[in-house]
């Protein structure tokens, strides 16, 4: 079979590989649609791993099942986590499934950008879901990242009718806006420096767009009705600082996107947390629950998902994709979807 193998985003080539051999309790997936992620051009993050066949928001036909497996069958239309968690373990059962050391290790056969993936018994166990007939295999691929927002908000405990800023408006910054609009936020403001992130951010639910180099506490209280914002939602790491500068007081920071390796910042302790009671939280990965939330909100067309795809690829074209995502500032570019059986 043919996969998209990453050696730096710069580097990603089609070569042939085995296709999986399954055992008991896996199922093989034939994967339609593969999104390209942000975390998938960390490079930082990945390059002492590479070579790597990378891709983990798949969505696809299942064509074998291995002995012992009855919830699914060939024909079936899924989608499946890469991480899963055990949920025995002190940190699942306390509601930390993120920090489990099964979900961090958890994954499938090769990634994403393949032809066929193999499931392993664990993930076929509690990370596949069965596309509803309404979900198309390009939306069901939204259901990893999604689950990832879900879960963000969750835990930074956002309510109705608060005030949110989402401080980054590419794809997670934008499935962050619809899913605030789609809970009932009182306003969302959208932060970025690319005008045309800025133009897809109203589009998907908006109230007011701020520039990045503006004074952006003094745009945010100016379009707020004179207050910061009761959340703030991180979605680009080099916009920590104004990110915790731009919350109100008795609000909360959610720290959802990674920074550079190393990056440290100093924090006014008294300010923020003495005299402002700020919170401030983060969040990685999204566990199953989180997915079938995800899946549902989806398909009630709560979150449009597909009218965020810019680019459909080829598997030949991934090395494409990469280029795109990693230059938004050069492309009208939201969401790359790569179609490895085209």
């Amino acid at each position: 079979m043919r996969v998209a193998v990453w050696y730096n985003n710069q580097d990603v080539r089609v070569e042939e590989m085995l296709v999986p051999q399954i055992g008991r309790g896996e199922i093989l997936v034939k994967v339609i649609t593969s999104g390209i992620c942000g975390s998938d051009v960390m490079e930082w993050y990945r390059i002492h791993k590479a070579p790597l066949v990378l891709g983990h928001e798949i969505a696809g036909e299942v064509v074998d099942v291995g002995e012992g497996v009855e919830k699914y069958k060939e024909g079936d239309r899924v989608t499946v986590a890469h991480h899963v968690p055990c949920n025995t373990c002190h940190y699942c059962l306390s509601g930390h499934h993120s920090v489990c050391d099964t979900l961090r290790s958890t994954n499938f056969d090769p990634g994403g950008f393949a032809e066929y993936v193999r499931v392993p018994a664990i993930n076929v166990d509690r990370g596949v879901f069965v596309l509803p007939d309404e979900v198309s295999y390009e939306e069901g691929a939204f259901t990893e990242p999604l689950a990832c927002v879900v879960r963000g908000q969750r835990l930074a405990h956002m309510q109705p009718g608060q005030s949110v800023l989402v401080a980054g408006s590419g794809m997670t910054g934008l499935l962050h806006v619809a899913l605030a609009r789609a809970l009932g936020a009182g306003s969302v403001i959208a932060m970025d420096t690319i005008s045309y992130r800025l133009e897809q951010a109203r589009r998907f639910g908006a109230d007011a767009v701020i520039d990045s180099e503006d004074d952006v506490p003094a745009r945010l209280r100016y379009v707020n009705d004179g207050r910061l914002a009761d959340l703030v939602i991180l979605c680009r790491g080099a916009w920590l600082t104004q990110a915790l500068q731009s919350v109100e007081r008795g609000g909360t920071a959610l720290i959802f996107a990674a920074t550079r390796e190393g990056v440290t910042i100093p924090i006014p302790v008294n300010e923020l947390f003495w005299r402002s009671e700020i919170t401030i939280t983060s969040a990685y990965a999204g566990p199953p629950e989180n997915s079938a939330t995800a899946l549902e909100l989806i398909r009630a067309r709560r979150v449009p998902v597909r009218d965020m795809i810019t680019h459909r690829l080829s598997l030949e074209e991934t090395g494409l994709g990469f280029n795109l995502v990693t230059h938004p500032q050069e492309h009208d570019c939201i969401k790359v979807i790569i179609e490895p059986q085209r």
